[in-house]
């Protein structure tokens, strides 16, 4: 039932999956708001909240269909909003929805190098948006390296194409510096570059992270080498993102583990490649009721991290 519906992406898709989210945000974040009473101070920013959330989702979404990532369904859309609600409580914080959003701005340019129209832009718009989010989460420099793959694995290396990335992400760093110089501040900015890690992975110790981690990671992994062994012999556009969509996940793995603060919102960061890694192997089963097995799996999985972990 579940792997028909999903199996096409449909406008109802994104709506009952919307509505879906909506209903487990009211449950998890209205009830924490407010639970020691009820404020106008707490409804706006519950407001606030949801909007961010759904400015995630949309940007989520057009990265995946934009960069055709998956074939023409909603999986990876379905277990994105899973996950994201798996996590629900740890993401009631503005910082932590700005910078993900952020962080899809650049992968939105990014993974759009696939194509060869406005090659330069998209690379000075993916290092600008990297430089903001490197102000804000230093550790995101290691995020570069997609740039540079992307361009690599898409486009041809080029002087211009490693100057204009570089240049756009010193961009706002630059400008961050000359605030920082003009308010005779410029120890606060050489802090950006103290680079401290935090390797004290206790938080992931209960069992609400232990079951989300351990279970993101073994499905990522079948769908990794089994997507991998059905897309090598295949030369194509996709193939190229795919191997860029690896990366990411690489990536990421490394960026939360030097992450001075984890708190479990940092976790949001992985959910993108995670996802549609999973998506892409759930495409390779040819039956439905196994589909759905998977599906419901996920699904009540969800509710059970959810609500009773």
């Amino acid at each position: 039932m579940l792997a028909n519906f999903l199996n096409k992406t449909k406008p109802i898709n994104f709506i009952g999956l919307l509505i879906f989210f909506f209903l487990c945000f009211s449950f998890s974040v209205f009830f924490t708001i407010f639970y020691d009473g009820f404020t106008l101070d707490k409804l706006l920013k519950s407001g606030i909240l949801l909007l961010l959330f759904l400015g995630v989702f949309f940007f989520y979404n057009f990265i995946l269909s934009k960069n055709k990532l998956t074939f023409d369904n909603s999986y990876a859309y379905f277990i994105f909003t899973l996950l994201t609600v798996c996590i629900l409580p740890e993401l009631t914080n503005y910082k932590s929805l700005l910078l993900t959003i952020i962080y899809f701005l650049f992968l939105r340019k990014t993974y759009s190098l696939r194509s060869s129209k406005k090659v330069i832009q998209k690379l000075f718009d993916s290092g600008l948006w990297l430089g903001v989010l490197f102000i804000f989460e230093p550790f995101s420099i290691l995020f570069l390296l997609l740039i540079f793959t992307g361009t690599y694995l898409h486009q041809k290396i080029t002087i211009h194409t490693i100057l204009t990335p570089i240049i756009a992400f010193i961009t706002p760093i630059f400008l961050y510096f000359t605030y920082f110089f003009w308010v005779d501040k410029t120890q606060e900015f050489n802090e950006l570059f103290s680079f401290k890690s935090n390797f004290d992975f206790q938080v992931y110790e209960a069992p609400k992270y232990y079951w989300f981690i351990i279970s993101i990671f073994i499905f990522s992994l079948f769908s990794v080498i089994f997507k991998s062994i059905a897309t090598i012999a295949i030369s194509n556009t996709f193939r190229r993102s795919w191997y860029l969509l690896i990366i990411n996940l690489l990536t990421v793995i490394l960026f939360l583990i030097l992450l001075p603060v984890k708190n479990g919102s940092e976790l949001l960061y992985v959910l993108f490649p995670v996802s549609v890694v999973i998506a892409n192997g759930i495409e390779l089963i040819d039956k439905k009721k196994m589909k759905d097995l998977i599906l419901y799996i996920f699904l009540v999985g969800c509710i059970f991290l959810s609500f009773f972990l």
